[in-house]
């Protein structure tokens, strides 16, 4: 957690002392990174056989919920996304 931790900081002392460059390629390479990530969770959960064979065990509920949540952050992150955007322009 420290080295996400210092990562970030890190970030963002670079992004202060390069405040007057613009970088419009950097949410591309975010959202690529992200959906990269999304792929491997994918990939790890796939292939465990033990969680597999108790996805039936999980049930109808938590599947419901978790759907909801992911629907729910998603919707959150484009009406802020939204609203960081008209107050740039």
């Amino acid at each position: 957690m420290f080295v996400v931790l210092l990562f970030m900081f890190a970030g963002i002392a670079i992004g202060c002392v390069m405040r007057k460059i613009k970088f419009r390629f950097v949410n591309k390479i975010i959202l690529l990174f992200i959906l990269l990530l999304l792929l491997l969770l994918g990939i790890v959960l796939g292939a465990d056989e033990k969680l597999l064979k108790q996805f039936h065990l999980l049930g109808f509920q938590s599947f419901i919920i978790a759907f909801f949540a992911t629907l729910g952050s998603v919707v959150a992150a484009k009406i802020l996304w939204n609203i960081g955007r008209t107050k740039r322009t």
